[in-house]
């Protein structure tokens, strides 16, 4: 199996993934997820995990942050529909906001502030599962929702802001 992995580096390193350069499965396409996505071949999983999350970055790329929840997810799901493939987002536990209940139930809705400074990152993910849940229902995409909670791995960086807690996935 070949894994073809996009990314226009916003908030990577090239250093994170040169380790895979000899490894022959592996293929990387420096591109904008925003912005059209062709992959030639058969592609039997979309995996969409571009997007700024740590804070210290979406507060910063406020913009961006928006485009690669809304844009970046349209594009992708239409990769995943054009492949027929199956479709994996990653969330967040943010789409609740700041919540008033702990641990959240997928059938909690949250405590969101679209306006308010990480309204970007909330805003963007909550889109992001929205289209996705649509993309489901209308053409009837096969897709997960992975919700990763403040996930630290030995290539972020040390003032990431984020810690270890827990990662959780659910189905369509």
């Amino acid at each position: 199996m070949e894994v073809i992995c996009i990314d226009n580096f916003l908030t990577g390193r090239i250093e994170n993934i040169e380790h895979l350069f000899g490894n022959s499965c592996f293929k990387f396409i420096k591109h904008d997820v925003t912005n059209f996505t062709h992959v030639p071949g058969k592609v039997d999983y979309v995996l969409h995990f571009a997007s700024p999350a740590s804070p210290i970055d979406y507060l910063q790329l406020p913009i961006q942050t928006l485009k690669v929840g809304s844009l970046g997810t349209h594009k992708a799901l239409g990769l995943a529909k054009e492949k027929n493939a199956v479709f994996l987002l990653a969330s967040t536990s943010e789409v609740y906001g700041d919540p008033l209940i702990h641990p959240q139930q997928e059938e909690y809705w949250g405590n969101v502030n679209p306006v308010g400074p990480r309204g970007v990152y909330d805003e963007a993910k909550r889109f992001a599962e929205a289209i996705t849940m649509a993309y489901h229902r209308f053409h009837r995409l096969e897709n997960s929702n992975c919700k990763n909670i403040h996930t630290y791995g030995t290539r972020m960086r040390l003032d990431d802001g984020r810690g270890i807690t827990c990662v959780y996935i659910t189905g369509s």
